[in-house]
């Protein structure tokens, strides 16, 4: 069973997209190429593909779970790319040996895998010139506001202090930066970008973000789900009541290219 069995639903409809600051800035480093390979990995529902559709020729989506895979797909389906869907690992995914990716994209998911052994594997699976971007920007477990403190707790109350990471898992902090992590790799030339977003939630959309994490999936709380959305949106009514539900988020590019 993975981190998001049974979440797939809720994740294509509720987790906030990707800033359109960040699409321009990823879209700069296939600029004027006139062959454009995009391989996201831990694709998820699809998010960072559907951003840059447009301005690739072709993409690949490289993602372990089949119903988030479902999900990209139908979110792809129609547009004017060649997509190709991988149910698979990044650390398990084979292209075939003519393959070379000319941008590689990873968001949100990062700190899923084994981070030394997908950055080897990438070696010779992207063209010369390539650029790796790793990117995230923390949850509404991370965040740090009158609101989604109090959500936390009540989240702890239910499930634990510690976060967890799908049924009968924890979650493992990963504390090192993915710049020093990224400059230890081939793709050594790091530079990083910090983009300030500010979301505004609704309690609608706050219930259905939850649904979407392993820290708050329906199945973790049993039967105490129903308990636990009733007291869960009382609380976020009370706090959009006394001043809405805004979420001042920092979204982190991290980006790599051969030296």
């Amino acid at each position: 069973m993975s981190q998001f069995d049974t979440t797939a639903t809720f994740y294509a409809a509720y987790r906030p997209g990707i800033p359109k600051e960040a699409v321009e800035l990823l879209a700069q480093r296939v600029a004027g190429k006139e062959h454009r390979a995009l391989l996201d990995l831990g694709s998820g529902t699809g998010q960072v593909p559907l951003a840059l559709a447009g301005k690739m020729t072709e993409i690949d989506v490289v993602e372990r779970d089949a119903g988030m895979l479902a999900e990209a797909g139908k979110a792809l389906a129609g547009l004017p790319v060649t997509a190709r869907l991988h149910n698979t690992s990044a650390e398990e995914f084979t292209p075939p040996a003519s393959y070379r990716a000319d941008l590689v994209t990873v968001c949100r998911a990062f700190h899923w895998m084994r981070q030394d052994v997908v950055l080897s594997r990438l070696e010779e699976m992207t063209a010369p010139d390539a650029t790796v971007a790793v990117m995230g920007d923390g949850s509404l477990w991370t965040a740090r506001t009158e609101w989604t403190d109090a959500l936390r707790a009540l989240i702890q109350k239910y499930l634990g202090e510690e976060r967890r990471a799908g049924v009968g898992k924890k979650y493992a902090a990963h504390n090192r930066p993915y710049r020093d992590i990224i400059a230890e790799s081939a793709f050594g030339r790091v530079e990083e970008h910090t983009i300030a977003v500010e979301r505004e939630w609704t309690t609608e959309t706050v219930i259905g973000y939850l649904y979407s994490t392993s820290f708050a999936a329906r199945p973790l709380f049993g039967g105490q789900v129903d308990d636990f959305e009733r007291r869960a949106r009382a609380l976020l009514d009370e706090h959009t009541a006394a001043g809405g539900l805004i979420e001042h988020a920092s979204f982190q590019v991290v980006l790599g290219r051969r030296g």
